[in-house]
C-alpha cells in the first residue's frame, strides 16, 4: 500500500517545482492555476528573493501548490492511487487539495490567510521555538513540565522533538534540557508554531474557512490532532483549525500508517524531509521523495 506525504514549512527553496513544469503536462496546469489564483507566486517560488519566499504567509501556498502539482504529475505518469495520505502541519492542507477534500484554488487562498494570520498572532521576537534531539519525548515532557509558556509542537521522530511558545518559556526549557544532555537547536522561525499562542490566527481563520465547501476526500487523508483519519467534512474543518495550536503527531501517524499496511511512503513537493523522519522512525518501509519528473518516472 502507497502512503502520500506532503511536507509542511522549511521545505521550500528557490527553483521549487520548476522541473516539474516543465517536464510535465499536469503539473503545469496545476501551477497555472496557482499562478492565476495568486498571481507572482511562480515568480517568487522560482527567482525569489529568498526572504520573501521564506515569509509564512507566501511558503505556504508556494509548498501546497508544489506538492499537488508533483502528486498531479505521478498520477499522469501512471502511478498508482494512495492508500492513505498525510502531511505535516501546512502539509495537511496539501493533503486534503490532493484528496479532493478542497479544491486547488480554495486551498492557496486558504493557506496564504493561514501564513498571515499565524505571523499576525505574535508579535516579532515574543515567541519562539527550538528542536530538541536525542531525547525521547516523553522524558522532554517531564522535564519542562512545570515550565510556563513552553509547550511540544512537533513529535517529529523518536530523537527529535520541537518544542514552541514564549521566547522566555523556550529559552528556560532549552537551558534545562541541556543540563540533561539534550541537544537543543533554535530554529529560525517567525513565530511559535502549534501552541496555544495561535489561538488568534486559529479564531481569524474560523470565518474564511466556514465560507469554503469541503467534501469527502478520494482517500483517508490522516489529521495531525488525531493521528488518525477522518471523512466527515464538517470534523475536517474543525480539525483543520484545531492543528493551528495542537502539536503535530507525526510519530504516530508514521506508525499508524504502517501499521494500517502503508509499505511505500512517497513525499511529494519540495524537499526530503519527511522521507529523512519516515528512515528514522519506521523499519522495513521504503521512502522516496518526488520532487523531480525523472524521480516521479523512477517510482511508478
Amino acid at each position: 500500500m502507497i502512503a502520500a506525504l506532503f511536507p509542511g514549512q522549511g521545505s521550500q527553496e528557490i527553483g521549487m517545482g520548476k522541473a516539474l513544469y516543465e517536464g510535465s503536462e499536469a503539473a503545469r496546469e496545476a501551477l497555472e492555476r496557482a499562478e492565476a489564483t495568486l498571481p507572482g507566486l511562480l515568480k517568487l517560488m522560482w527567482e525569489g528573493p529568498e526572504d520573501e519566499l521564506r515569509l509564512t504567509a507566501n511558503q505556504q501556498p508556494a509548498l501546497l501548490a508544489v506538492g499537488y502539482a508533483a502528486f498531479q504529475a505521478y498520477l499522469e505518469a501512471g502511478g498508482a492511487p494512495p492508500s492513505f495520505a498525510a502531511g505535516h502541519s501546512l502539509g495537511e492542507w496539501t493533503a486534503h487539495v490532493a484528496a479532493g477534500t478542497l479544491s486547488l484554488e480554495d486551498g492557496l487562498r486558504l493557506v496564504r490567510k493561514r501564513g498571515e494570520y499565524m505571523q499576525e498572532a505574535v508579535p516579532v521576537g515574543k515567541g519562539a521555538m527550538a528542536a530538541v534531539l536525542k531525547m525521547p519525548a516523553q522524558t522532554i515532557q517531564e522535564l519542562t513540565a512545570g515550565i510556563e509558556g513552553v509547550e511540544i509542537a512537533n513529535y517529529n521522530s523518536p530523537e527529535q522533538t520541537v518544542i514552541s511558545g514564549t521566547a522566555e518559556g523556550v529559552a528556560q526549557a532549552s537551558e534545562r534540557l541541556k543540563e540533561h544532555r539534550a541537544r537543543v537547536v533554535p530554529l529560525p522561525v517567525s513565530a511559535p508554531f502549534h501552541s496555544s499562542l495561535m489561538r488568534p490566527a486559529r479564531d481569524r481563520l474560523h470565518h474564511d474557512l466556514f465560507q469554503v465547501e469541503l467534501r469527502e476526500p478520494r482517500f483517508p487523508v490522516f489529521s495531525n490532532v488525531l493521528a488518525q483519519p477522518e471523512h466527515r467534512p464538517g470534523m475536517i474543518r474543525e480539525l483543520l483549525l484545531e492543528q493551528i495550536t495542537h502539536s503535530v503527531r507525526w510519530v504516530e501517524i508514521l506508525q499508524h500508517l504502517k501499521a494500517q499496511g502503508a509499505t511505500r511512503f512517497l513525499e511529494f513537493g519540495s524537499g526530503r524531509v519527511l522521507t529523512g523522519l519516515v528512515g528514522r522512525t519506521l523499519e522495513g518501509v521504503e521512502a522516496k521523495s518526488l520532487t523531480t519528473p525523472q524521480e516521479i518516472a523512477e517510482s511508478v
